[in-house]
């Protein structure tokens, strides 16, 4: 199990480094194919929110962007603490297929970014809505992916605030994640947080390695790769989730 992880979490930062995006989805889909999604997410607290810190405060200006987006985070943490979903560890509530269905949409938005609408005329009204089904989302699978990230994406930002809007978000939800996982225990399913660290170590050396992979395969050639294998391991979730494989 602790090679599984360090395994998971490599690759996941690897890929992190390498396009600036999927740690936390691809942790997720990964580890919940052989444990459960809360204890997955429980695992992905401090990666998550080390990296997330990095990807946030590299580049200054953070208070800039909260002044701005300061509607999608509320949204974030209203949806997180009321979500209309069931939440991580409810019952038989079948949390791999809803986030097996999410990357796959993320993978499909991810091959299909250039053809989705300019948000940007519309940022004032959307923002809290897109935050709240993101923050609802977040404790129901673990990840926020849709509809966070294609929102963000797709209110043409320069780069760099692209970036540290993306940060700013997935550290706003990762927050809400842990408070969430804290006062919601599952009985059986103690939250490891020295395994929690320990996969730390594997997400930072992958993210390094990625900035090297940067340099040497094209970035829309990996990116194409790493979106169709989204689609395929959601697809494989669901189809999993509801016992056809």
């Amino acid at each position: 199990m602790i090679w599984f992880v360090i395994t998971v979490f490599a690759i996941a930062g690897l890929i992190k480094g390498t396009i600036g995006l999927g740690l936390p989805a691809v942790s997720m889909g990964l580890l919940t194919m052989v444990i459960s999604p809360f204890q997955a997410a429980t695992l992905l607290i401090i990666p998550s929110m080390v990296t997330n810190f990095w990807q946030l405060f590299a580049e200054g200006q953070v208070m800039r962007l909260i002044k701005r987006f300061w509607p999608l985070l509320i949204g974030i943490i209203v949806g997180s603490i009321w979500s209309i979903f069931p939440t991580l560890g409810h019952g038989e509530f079948k949390s791999e297929a809803l986030l097996g269905g999410m990357l796959a949409l993320y993978g499909l938005y991810g091959l299909c970014a250039k053809s989705l609408l300019n948000f940007a005329a519309h940022e004032k009204w959307l923002s809290p809505i897109i935050g709240y089904l993101g923050g609802a989302l977040t404790v129901a699978t673990g990840v926020v992916v849709i509809p966070v990230v294609p929102y963000l994406q797709g209110l043409q930002l320069k780069r760099d605030d692209l970036v540290q809007s993306l940060g700013l978000a997935f550290t706003t939800s990762t927050i809400c994640l842990a408070v969430f996982l804290q006062q919601n225990p599952v009985e059986d399913i103690p939250i490891d947080y020295a395994i929690s660290a320990m996969a730390l170590i594997p997400a930072l050396i992958g993210m390094w390695a990625g900035k090297k992979v940067r340099y040497r395969i094209p970035e829309q050639k990996f990116r194409k790769v790493f979106f169709i294998g989204l689609i395929a391991l959601g697809g494989y979730m669901m189809l999993h989730q509801f016992g056809v494989i």
